[in-house]
This record gives C-alpha cells, sequence and structure tokens, in this order.
C-alpha cells in the first residue's frame, strides 16, 4: 500500500513538474564542450518544459565540487548534472571522492558519445599510426604524451597502447585539455590522447595531426582518420559520453518525463548537426538502467588497469 502511494504521488508530482526553473549543473568551466552542450539542450528544453532552463557553472576538482552541488539541492526534480560518465567511471578511481559512483549520481539519458583521438605535432616524421609505431621503436625512451589528468583515461589509454604495440613513451599529466594541446602543438610534448571537440578545431587547420580514433567506428566529422580497432588494436574502442544525471530520491515520474524530453530534443535536426560539429555522435536512447551498468564496467576496467600500473588514488 505504501508502495503505491509513493508511486501515485510521485505521478500526481510529474503531472505537475515543473513549476518553476529547472537548474542543469555543468562540472566544467564555460567556454568548453560540456558548456556547449548544456547550452544546446537548455534551449532546446524550454519549450517542452514551458520553465527556463537555467545553466549553472560548477567547475573544479574533477567535477566533483558539480556532484556535491547537486547532492546538496532539494531531490524535487529541478536540480540535474551534464557531465562525463567519468565522474563515476573514472575519477573515483583517480581521486579521493566522497560520493558513491553507483548510487550518489544516476544517469538519466545520453547525450554524445565520443571516443578518444591520439593527435601529434606535426612536425613529426610519422605520417600514419603504423610509421608512429616504427619511429617510437626506434626512438624508445624518448617521446612522452601528455594527457588532461593523472589517472584519468587520458593517460591510462597511452599505458594500452605501450602494452599493445610494444612500446615505450611516458605520460605527462596536465590540468585538462587546453594547457596539454598547446604543449602538443608546441613541440614540448610530442603527441596526447585527446577529445574530439578540444582537438577536432586544430586537427582541421593543420596545428595537430590526428592518426587513429579510439571509438568503434570512425567519427563523422574526421571520416578519414581511421579506428584503432581498423589498425588492429581492438581493445582500444572505449566509448566515453556525456550524460545527464540526477541524484537518487528524484521523484521516479519525474526523472522519466525529464528523460523522455531531453530524447526528444535530441532527435532536433540543428542540435545533432551542432553536436557531429564538435567531432561527437549523438547519444542513444540506452535505458538508465543500461547506462548504469555501462558506467560500472568502465569503472572496472579502468581500476584493472591502473591496479595493473600500481596507481594509487590521490
Amino acid at each position: 500500500m505504501l508502495g503505491a502511494a509513493l508511486l501515485a504521488a510521485s505521478a500526481v508530482h510529474a503531472a505537475d513538474w515543473p513549476t518553476k526553473p529547472v537548474r542543469i549543473l555543468v562540472g566544467a568551466p564555460p567556454g568548453g564542450t560540456a558548456d556547449i552542450v548544456a547550452r544546446l539542450l537548455a534551449h532546446a528544453l524550454q519549450r517542452p518544459l514551458g520553465q527556463p532552463v537555467i545553466v549553472d557553472y560548477k567547475s573544479g576538482a574533477a567535477g566533483t565540487i558539480a556532484v556535491q552541488s547537486m547532492l546538496s539541492a532539494p531531490r524535487d526534480g529541478y536540480t540535474f548534472l551534464l557531465i562525463q560518465k567519468g565522474i563515476a567511471s573514472e575519477v573515483p578511481l583517480a581521486i579521493k571522492v566522497s560520493y558513491d559512483p553507483f548510487r550518489d549520481v544516476v544517469p538519466i539519458a545520453q547525450l554524445t558519445r565520443q571516443g578518444l583521438i591520439l593527435v601529434g605535432n606535426p612536425t613529426l616524421p610519422a605520417k600514419n599510426l603504423a610509421d608512429l609505431v616504427s619511429y617510437i621503436k626506434a626512438n624508445p625512451g624518448k617521446l612522452d604524451y601528455a594527457n588532461f589528468g593523472i589517472g584519468l583515461r587520458g593517460q591510462t589509454i597511452g599505458v594500452q597502447f605501450n602494452r599493445l604495440a610494444g612500446l615505450e613513451t611516458g605520460a605527462v599529466s596536465y590540468k585538462g585539455s587546453p594547457p596539454a594541446l598547446q604543449d602538443v602543438m608546441g613541440g614540448q610534448v610530442p603527441l596526447m590522447f585527446d577529445g574530439p571537440a578540444t582537438s577536432l578545431p586544430f586537427i582541421q587547420s593543420g596545428k595537430l595531426r590526428a592518426y587513429a580514433v579510439a571509438f568503434p567506428s570512425r567519427i563523422s566529422a574526421l571520416p578519414n582518420v581511421p579506428t584503432f580497432a581498423e589498425l588492429g588494436y581492438a581493445e582500444l574502442n572505449e566509448v566515453g559520453w556525456m550524460g545527464l544525471w540526477s541524484a537518487p530520491g528524484v521523484p521516479p515520474a519525474v526523472a522519466a518525463k525529464m528523460r523522455e524530453v531531453t530524447l526528444s530534443a535530441l532527435q532536433s535536426p540543428e542540435l545533432r548537426r551542432r553536436i557531429q560539429d564538435l567531432g561527437m555522435e549523438i547519444g542513444t536512447t540506452a535505458t538508465p538502467d543500461e547506462l548504469a551498468a555501462d558506467v560500472r564496467a568502465s569503472h572496472e576496467r579502468q581500476g584493472k588497469l591502473l591496479r595493473s600500473m600500481h596507481f594509487t588514488a590521490q
């Protein structure tokens, strides 16, 4: 009886929701990929929701500040979080966090999908991945790759590539992609695994060379760049995705309605085009349970890799 009463109350709440502005927290600073996606989504949601959708930046501490802000807000369906799945699958393994990645961040919908791209300074003599492998082997221990954070996927995929290809490259960690990319373009560090949204403009302008993308298929923004799987490295195909999340305890019917309008908004041709222009693909309609299972599987793979590196959370 109590369960039925709670479901009925949730349904009534969803029928009235929203009656005030909805807030989307972004765990990244203005101007970045998450910001662009958040503003596109907020604009697309305002008409179906009938209320303003406010983008609220809570950057810092690898996105954990945004998580804490969401968890401290009322669980009434007016505060959501837009962030990469790494907030649950990677960050808790790299740094000590105060939230449970499997209970405190609940996926609502997948917004975008992307894979990391291996990019290099265009002055490198290697024009393709096979040439690059040969060049690194001919210069063991002399080449490094930059990454956007210690213990995160941008570092560990380099370790995987080293092992699969039999290479010896070192890792140089930065606080985010922009400073790392600047050093790659400046020649201080020759290589980097980076997300498409930040590296794509420099690839297109010729300031970076793209060797391969770690994704199940080629991405539409770089149709001539092969996947690692095509080149013999089938294990390098991890799908990263950006999602809309909620705290636990949000009325289920409200979360379901937010998911419904979000998935509908993602069908907009203009929004889809803008997402693809960023080097990403539009998200799938995977259910919250399927997304949660993917997060856990990624967390387990990343944890296994970090343990093999004898990595300890900072």
